[in-house]
């Protein structure tokens, strides 16, 4: 292998194209399939490879464009802001792109194309630019092609002109080394680049020529002064200023005429200088000079036309083809003088055509040349380079003695078959009379030739709605599975030709209608029936489900007719359906709606759909191309007004896409639908979609709308808008429209202004108004100034902060704070004295609110902080990553935040603190050293006579001052300049069963729009059991689609959990929940939470005494404050809406003003089964059966509870101990008492030791157990015996003893949400409209369907099947998996839970089917933050979120939930999850024993020790915190 060796022409080309641009267009087939460059430039890219000719001897810039997006609009931007453009691509582009050449003809753009297909390449993309104007450079080998870019980017440069750089790949080709760096500086004219690069033309229009020629003057190449303003002066090249010659750093000498390209303007030229548009001849003449270069550095030598072969030759082949080498190796391979006197001519330069050298390049004896052409697509007689030759050879006075033309068609052509065409072309020139237009070779292409055009898969879920909608009546006229003969898929995908398809479409029914019309009337059928049929359609035939309903009856009656006329309409049976006729097209179809034909399809009025797919994703909708920015296609067709319109996202909103693609369908005329799919690589996740989707809807780049025009007709609306914001122009549309004028004054939100750099001059707007107040408000204070800027996640960082401000200005000191974010960073050299209080987030990285902040001073190059007097305070865990070799994330933003500050010169005031949660105090133990230290440094150390500060709020304090759970939500629920509540009420609304949160995946986005966050509320019910009726089901869905986010969580805790509740419309969701009979009271808080229970299937009357029992529990310990009838239940009048439960007097007797210290969970286990975790909850009660068969009591654990802290070894899990036996009709009161101990004795001062657990430790279980015997005034009984077998769900149908039936769902992870592939909720409301038992929500966050009798049952399985709810054919490791929510909306989270543990699954399936495992059940569980409501501490596997992408991962928990797992390895990500886990199980599949369950099989082997109790969870870890060892 050669050192620094090109493999391939691609390779080469990609070089060149690199070193010699400013910016590189890599043209690829799909953003997830490379192209031949794509390697070679991301190679050089990643390497910060700097170009030969970037401007400021930079990094080239290098970006990705899909060839079917109009890749050469990316070009216009950059080549006119002065820099040097080139593009990577094949010839595929070339025709699409014709009327962007013409508009680049006088731009020194280089465009390379490698011709395709590549083993037999299609010429004619070159010859149908060949009148352009462009100037067209041909190689054909690997070495040619190194040189001839070379060449195309020297003349690009040398004359401003653009250059189009033809190759065919070879792969016959040996390897070449890389170029000569003497050659690239000397045929590169770096001053002429330079002089390029100065300048700028001011034009955005792509349908205008900008009036720019590429000049040449007989002094100094110039930029000529435009009219606005861009360019002024003119730029002589320092070369020609100083005469020197030519070297090897690329200046080159200026020439008496010397054509450097210059930026002109025809209409604002200078008079005085004399200056002419670059000739023809100036490019022969410089074409020349680089020859001539590239011959004295390497030795070869090229022209204009090369002619190889005898100067006595009597014929010669002139090939225009990708076989020239194999007709040259031929004739030198062929013994004898069978080809002693034949040439070859080939033309290096095609384009411009200097016909009047050709014949002084070819030797005068020669009487014929044949003329081979490599053109699959001829339209005419004669091929284009005949007609060339013939004009130059057989034109005026070269006619005499000029040879004979013979004009050739190439075919295929192997090295085998070389000599064989090579024999015919001969003999044909040899013979009197040559046959013209001769075919040579083969005239197949191979079949593996060619790039196939292809939907991307990820767009197939608009595909399978439209399916599912419309089925048999479905049309997409320009699918890309349709056979279409002798068309081109490229073609058959258009617009144009989709549309034209249609009309023959629509004109072929209309014919077939007429048809029927005169059978019908006819005695052509063999019986009257037929007639009868399609006479009664004929009166429906625009009716599409009237039509549809008679199809399945006139086909069936046809055919049994058997008659010849039955047979023709048989023929034609589809055509019986009124089809829904579809256009699909992604967004290049936006970048010129006129030539790609979506302007035809709307003006045609006719009954067309179009649906357009937009893939852009919203981080990019702001780039600064004007030129790449597509046309809203949804706005010109509203402003045509003739057409139904529809903006979707099914990412967003799967019931709006059904309700457009719908009412699309219904619209007699055209309609557009524009869909959402953002994506950067066709293989990107769905997580990576839904995350952009939602940003884009979320800020209103992308609105859901639909607009139908004749609305007022039908007094319906035009205009409905399906999410919360429009983007500018649509708003203004809406203002232009009458009817929809008032809709605009009563939603003001409509008026936000939402372009792309709108958000960030608001931020910054804010930051300077409220730093200019401050500095007002201090103003003739005393004392020196002090800023305190924080960057905080979890509030304790911004806890310090404003503490650290209050006694400042006790001391004196003029104090201000601020979130870094909120700091305008153009005033930090002017700071005084910088106070800077960081946490650490993730993995080492900055809080949120302070990485821009952070990333702005990382990267400043003119930051002076030399006048600034600094310092740090860090809050880190230095036990948060234990590896050695992750030690350095301890506290990194404090450490690189002193570390920059002083490389800026800056002055540590003190040495940066670093706050420790490991230390006995946290991080206060770190702080209490460095504030004093502080005051000394500022001088105010020595100040008396401090106020004290007041005590911070607790939840104590909030309970206390609340009024009974009153707080100040109703007042914050009518505040509307805020979607939030106050702090104090968001801990208050948790008892009323909802919790505040914000769309942590816009965050970011609206942060940088200048917007406060997301906020929206998750909402849990209190549902005893998780029994729920079929009405109360039906009303959940209806809620979730009208209140919520469209979805619905089943949760572990067995009940309804709605997310994306928005402020304004919490009370009326509140309400709904409540008219269906349910309540949310208590589902959150420090009360007794929703009360679970075993969903036991099989034993139905068993499940009623327990279901009994916890709705009996679960009403006993409600808190009796009136506070949310008051709230919830009421009008605007004050008047009680409550339908289900009864205000009662406040007074807490169970809980008192404070209620409890923490959460408090009961669950009822029915032994086998341990499906809730009984072990997991402060209650554990164990169903104990009698001898009558019937609930006799329950054998009672107390303890358990799940919530931990990351790091902090005083916090841990815990299983529940026994305490005994207790009988059923008392079990309510012993629930009662245990919680009271809980209630006087929890610890109320520090949360993370409030639990149950943690006071039954503090206190022991037998100090504990007769406390709770002296509240019963009597002893509980010894614990009955009883056996758990398992904790997971039993899928699929069962029957009970009473002879019903029950049907266990798998639900994945709780969401019930529909999807294109899986309309899962839809499904399940359709079977709870017809079913006539129950609904049980397990603790395993799946459903059953419940009671069904025998009779309903071919009914029910028909719904299921129907809607593909009776699949539960999942991996056994699938099905025992549980999730939390996490990312998006739980403010907890560290890393993904819901959304990737599918995902991660999926990765581990294809061993475990290796290993036969597929079936067998291992309790997997995720969380996204160490809280534990996925209960994974009791999981044989579980991964507990450490920061975005990392996981703590824990084996061992016992499968009947009885032993708690311990860690293995600490914040391990994808890679090394898989690298443990596949071996892992191949080991369990080989070495396991009989019955031998995964978790126990790991402590066996000794991978990790047993947790015996919860106080050792954290002992004997697999992974030791490693030290520093310094």
């Amino acid at each position: 292998m050669v050192a620094g060796s090109v493999k391939t022409p691609e390779e080469a080309v990609a070089r060149i194209a690199y070193l010699s641009s400013d910016v590189v267009i890599s043209v690829q087939p799909t953003l997830s399939n490379a192209s031949a460059f794509s390697a070679k430039l991301e190679e050089l890219s990643s390497s910060r490879v700097k170009g030969t000719l970037t401007a400021s001897n930079g990094v080239p810039e290098v970006q990705t464009v899909r060839q079917n997006a109009d890749p050469l609009l990316s070009v216009f931007q950059p080549i006119r802001s002065g820099k040097l453009v080139s593009v990577a691509a094949t010839s595929s582009i070339l025709l699409s792109s014709i009327p962007h050449l013409y508009k680049l003809i006088n731009y020194p753009v280089v465009i390379h194309v490698s011709l395709q297909p590549s083993e037999f390449p299609d010429y004619s993309e070159i010859t149908s630019i060949r009148q352009t104007g462009l100037i067209l450079l041909q190689s054909e080998s690997t070495q040619e092609a190194q040189d001839m870019a070379i060449a195309a980017h020297g003349l690009a440069v040398k004359t401003g002109k653009a250059v189009v750089h033809f190759f065919a790949s070879s792969s016959d080709d040996s390897e070449i080394s890389n170029e000569d760096a003497l050659l690239l500086g000397r045929a590169l004219d770096r001053a002429a680049a330079r002089t390029y690069q100065s300048g700028k033309i001011a034009s955005t229009s792509l349908y205008a020529d900008d009036g720019v020629v590429a000049q040449t003057s007989n002094s100094v190449a110039s930029v000529a002064v435009g009219a606005n303003g861009h360019a002024s002066g003119l730029v002589t090249p320092a070369s020609e200023a100083s005469g020197i010659e030519p070297s090897s750093n690329g200046t080159s000498t200026a020439d008496e005429n010397s054509t450097r390209p210059s930026l002109t303007s025809i209409s604002s030229l200078h008079d005085a200088i004399e200056s002419r548009p670059i000739s023809s001849d100036d490019i022969y003449k410089h074409a020349s000079t680089i020859f001539e270069v590239i011959k004295q550095v390497t030795g070869r030598s090229y022209n204009v036309f090369e002619y190889t072969g005898p100067r006595n030759a009597d014929v010669a082949l002139f090939v225009f083809g990708s076989t020239t080498g194999l007709f040259r190796s031929a004739i030198r391979r062929t013994p004898g003088d069978d080809y002693s006197r034949v040439g070859v001519i080939t033309a290096r330069l095609y384009r411009p055509w200097f016909g009047t050298k050709l014949t002084e390049v070819i030797p005068k004896s020669i009487s014929k040349i044949a003329v081979l052409e490599q053109i699959k697509k001829k339209t005419t007689k004669w091929g284009p380079l005949f007609l060339d030759l013939l004009t130059c050879l057989r034109t005026g006075p070269a006619l005499k003695g000029a040879p004979v033309i013979v004009g050739h068609q190439l075919g295929f052509i192997t090295p085998d078959t070389a000599s064989q065409a090579l024999r015919g072309v001969v003999q044909n020139l040899k013979s009197e009379s040559p046959v013209q237009n001769l075919s040579v070779g083969l005239e197949d292409v191979p079949t593996n030739a060619g790039h196939n055009i292809s939907q991307p898969a990820i767009e197939a879920a608009y595909m399978k709605i439209l399916d599912q909608l419309f089925g048999k009546r479905l049309h997409i006229a320009n699918s890309l599975d349709k056979p279409n003969a002798g068309i081109s898929a490229t073609i058959t995908a258009s617009p144009e030709y989709g549309y034209g398809s249609l009309l023959a479409r629509i004109e072929r029914r209309q014919a077939f209608i007429e048809r029927v019309e005169k059978l019908a009337k006819s005695n052509d059928f063999t019986t009257r029936i037929p007639a009868e049929w399609i006479s009664r359609w004929l009166l429906v035939t625009d009716d599409e489900s009237k039509s549809a309903a008679l199809v399945p009856g006139i086909i069936m009656r046809l055919s049994v007719d058997g008659s010849p006329a039955a047979y023709s309409l048989l023929s034609d049976k589809d055509l019986f359906y009124k089809e829904s006729h579809w256009l699909i097209g992604s967004d290049a179809w936006s970048y010129d709606l006129g030539n790609s034909g979506v302007h035809h399809v709307i003006a045609s009025g006719k009954d067309i759909n179009m649906l357009v797919i937009d893939s852009q994703p919203y981080s990019e909708h702001a780039v600064a191309d004007a030129s790449r920015r597509k046309k809203d296609i949804g706005l010109y067709a509203m402003n045509f007004g003739n057409a139904f319109v529809a903006s979707v996202a099914v990412y967003s909103s799967y019931t709006q896409v059904l309700h457009a693609m719908l009412e699309a369908d219904k619209f007699d005329g055209p309609s557009v639908v524009v869909a959402y799919l953002p994506y950067n690589r066709e293989d990107d996740s769905p997580l990576t979609v839904l995350q952009e989707t939602k940003k884009a809807v979320d800020i209103g780049y992308w609105p859901l709308y639909r607009w139908n025009p004749r609305g007022d007709e039908k007094d319906e609306k035009k205009f409905s808008l399906d999410s919360e914001r429009l983007k500018k122009e649509l708003q203004e549309f809406l203002k232009r429209d009458n009817h929809l004028s008032q809709l605009v004054k009563r939603n003001p939100q409509f008026a936000a202004n939402l372009s792309g750099s709108y958000g960030t001059e608001v931020r910054q707007q804010q930051k300077r108004k409220a730093k200019d107040a401050f500095d007002k408000l201090l103003e003739g204070l005393s004392g020196p100034p002090v800023t305190i800027l924080f960057a905080s996640d979890g509030g304790n960082a911004e806890g310090l902060a404003q503490r650290l401000g209050r006694r400042g200005k006790a001391r004196g000191l003029k104090t201000l704070v601020l979130a870094m974010e909120d700091y305008p960073i153009e005033d930090l050299s002017t700071e005084e004295n910088l106070v800077l209080i960081t946490s650490t987030a993730g993995q080492g990285e900055f809080p949120q609110n302070g990485r821009n902040f952070w990333e702005t001073v990382k990267n400043s190059t003119d930051l002076d902080l030399a006048t600034i007097s600094y310092t740090v305070f860090a809050l880190g865990d230095s036990h948060y990553w234990p590896r050695k070799e992750d030690k350095h994330y301890y506290n990194k933003p404090g450490k690189d935040l002193d570390k920059r500050f002083a490389d800026l010169g800056g002055n540590r005031l003190v040495d940066t603190g670093l706050g420790d949660d490991q230390d006995p105090d946290g991080y206060q133990t770190a702080y209490s050293e460095w504030e004093p230290k502080l005051w000394k440094a500022l001088g105010v150390d020595n100040v008396d006579g401090f106020p004290d500060e007041p005590p911070p709020i607790t939840n104590e304090d909030i309970k206390i001052a609340s009024n009974f759970l009153r707080g100040t939500i109703a007042e914050g629920l009518k505040d509307e300049s805020t979607g939030a509540i106050s702090a104090s009420d968001q801990q208050l609304t948790k008892f009323h069963g909802t919790y505040m949160q914000d769309d942590r995946d816009l965050r970011d986005e609206r942060k940088a729009q200048g917007l406060e966050p997301a906020y929206s509320f998750m909402i849990r019910c209190r549902l005893p059991s998780g029994v729920a009726t079929p009405e109360q089901w039906i009303k959940m869905d209806d809620i979730s689609n009208e209140f919520g986010n469209q979805t619905m969580k089943l949760t572990t805790r067995q009940t309804f959990q709605f997310h994306g509740v928005i402020k304004r419309k919490l009370k009326s969701t509140m309400q709904a929940i409540n008219k269906a009979l349910m309540t949310t009271i208590a589902a959150c808080g420090d009360v007794n939470r929703n009360v679970m229970c075993s969903s036991l299937p099989q034993y139905s009357a068993f499940h009623a005494q327990a279901h009994e029992a916890a709705t009996r529990i679960s009403n006993h310990l409600l808190p009796s404050t009136t506070a949310y009838h008051e709230i919830w239940l009421t009008d605007d009048d004050n008047n009680k809406v409550q339908v289900a439960g009864d205000a009662i007097v406040d007074h807490e007797p169970l809980y008192g003003p404070t209620y409890l210290p923490r959460k408090f969970k009961i669950t009822i286990a029915i032994p086998p089964y341990n499906d809730t975790d009984v072990y997991a909850h402060d209650i554990g009660l164990i169903a104990i059966k009698g001898e009558d068969g019937k609930l006799s009591g329950f054998n009672l654990l107390a303890g358990g509870g799940m919530g931990v802290t990351h790091n902090n070894k005083k916090t841990y899990p815990r299983t529940g101990s026994m305490l005994g036996y207790a009988p059923l009709d008392k079990i309510h009161l012993v629930c009662e008492k245990i919680m009271l101990v809980q209630r006087d004795n929890g610890d109320r001062k520090n949360r993370k030791h409030a639990r149950l657990k943690y006071t039954i430790d503090d206190m022991g279980v037998k100090v504990f157990k007769s406390k709770v015997e002296d509240l019963l005034t009597w002893k509980l009984e010894e614990a009955r015996p009883f056996k758990f077998d398992s904790n997971i769900d039993t899928f699929g149908w069962q029957k009970d003893e009473n002879g019903k039936n029950h049907f266990t769902f798998f639900i994945e992870n709780g969401r019930i949400e529909d999807t294109p592939e899986f309309p899962m909720k839809t499904g399940l409301r359709e079977i709870a409209k017809v079913h006539k038992g129950e609904f049980r929500l397990t603790g395993n966050q799946h459903l059953i369907l419940s009671d069904v009798e025998d009779a309903d049952l071919e009914n029910m399985r028909d719904l299921m099947a129907k809607h593909k709810l009776d699949n539960v054919q999942f991996s056994g490791l699938r099905l025992s998996s549980s999730a939390c929510v996490a990312f998006p909306t739980c403010g907890l989270a560290m890393a993904e839970s819901e959304r990737y543990l599918p995902v991660l699954i999926s990765k581990l399936e294809g061993v475990l089917e290796e290993s036969g495992l597929r079936h067998d059940s291992i309790v997997m569980r995720m969380t996204g933050c160490p809280n534990g409501c996925a209960r994974p501490w009791l999981a044989e596997v579980a991964f507990v979120g450490k920061a975005y992408g990392a996981y703590n991962m824990y084996l061992g928990g016992g499968y009947h939930g009885q032993r708690l797992n311990k860690l293995y390895r600490s914040s391990i990500k994808e890679e090394e999850i898989l690298e443990i886990l596949k071996p892992l199980f191949k080991r369990y599949a080989l070495e396991r024993q009989d019955g031998e369950r995964f978790g126990d099989f790991c402590i066996r082997i000794g991978m990790i020790k047993p947790t015996t109790e919860g106080k050792t969870f954290h002992d004997d870890v697999a992974e030791e915190d490693a030290e520093d060892g310094e």
